[in-house]
């Protein structure tokens, strides 16, 4: 499957700003004048559902309309991302992008739209790490020793994900390709129930969104031995870097809002600047970092660079190590 265009997308994302600036003034000034939705491809309770709730919670607060959350589970997010493309480009209806959107794109060989070409960035919200945590019978405390550990007999190594190309997938094939580690791959339907059978010993290693296993590693259930970003998290300060032993190693989960192309630019704007304000907000600061994320602020075009890095970033894993879907 070829990749969208980017070059055009990232020009469409920056050099939106600049047009129907004059007419769009009273637009913005009304808008939203009913309930709006945000559409989520993930079942309630689950990492982006939280954040959705979150951040439409303060949209509806400042903004006088309800944001209404709705769940639509489905092909991986495929089913919530295909309804808010065909939705109207009115600002009434909105999608809580994240990671995936970014990995189905170069998954599903036969998919009706194209999250690049067809959506338009709003802004972003969070970033988090991914950790690598392992069942604590699993005798190792460092990601050198897990490494010599699989090394010596893989066979014993289930890795848990959240479902085919899913970010704990993802970054657990790209953990593979740098080590030349072949451990067994063990799908499930969504992050909760995998976290569930790590602790309960099924399953030995998994790279978890961090509001999934996070109380889980803080009450000794499950055995953090890095965190997947470039950089260490304020949320497990204690714990190293996956790069630390695998330079060039990098892997997050983050979330943001879309919405349909073409939505008037007034309303991004309007949009952008409200989310931005949430997230300098104590309130809202303090709940994202007990989840054990970061905020994750920044302009309508800095989110669909973003969006375009990550697309091509995993187009390459997805290709490398051959990630196919039914």
């Amino acid at each position: 499957m070829k990749l969208p265009h980017r070059r055009q997308f990232l020009y469409l994302a920056a050099g939106a700003a600049t047009l129907q600036l004059d007419s769009s003034i009273a637009r913005a000034q009304t808008h939203p004048a009913r309930p709006v939705r945000i559409i989520v491809g993930f079942a309630a309770g689950g990492t982006n559902d939280i954040f959705a709730r979150l951040i439409g919670q303060w949209l509806s607060d400042k903004l006088g309309q309800s944001y209404i959350v709705e769940d639509r589970p489905g092909a991986g997010g495929n089913i919530a991302a295909e309804a808010v493309v065909r939705a109207q480009a009115d600002g009434y209806t909105l999608h809580l992008a994240s990671t995936p959107d970014t990995v189905n794109i170069s998954l599903y060989e036969k998919i009706s739209f194209s999250y690049i070409r067809d959506m338009t960035p709003v802004a972003s919200i969070i970033r988090t790490p991914l950790v690598m945590v392992v069942n604590p019978s699993v005798p190792v405390r460092t990601v050198s020793e897990f490494i010599s550990y699989a090394r010596a007999d893989s066979r014993k190594l289930n890795m848990a994900s959240a479902g085919i190309g899913t970010p704990p997938h993802v970054a657990g094939e790209l953990f593979k390709m740098m080590t030349g580690i072949n451990m067994q791959h063990v799908p499930y339907r969504g992050g909760a129930p995998a976290v569930a059978d790590m602790v309960g010993g099924q399953m030995q290693i998994m790279f978890a969104v961090m509001p999934d296993c996070i109380e889980q590693v803080r009450a000794g259930k499950l055995r953090a031995l890095a965190v997947t970003t470039a950089t260490p998290s304020e949320a497990l300060p204690d714990i190293s870097t996956v790069a630390n032993v695998l330079p060039g190693y990098e892997s997050s989960f983050w979330v943001g809002i879309t919405a349909p192309k073409n939505t008037p630019i007034d309303i991004v704007e309007k949009l952008n600047s409200e989310i931005n304000r949430a997230l300098v907000a104590p309130a809202i600061k303090a709940r994202i970092s007990d989840l054990g994320a970061s905020v994750l602020p920044g302009s309508p075009a800095d989110f669909g660079k973003l969006i375009a890095d990550e697309t091509e970033k995993w187009s390459k894993v997805i290709r490398a190590a051959n990630i196919k879907v039914e």
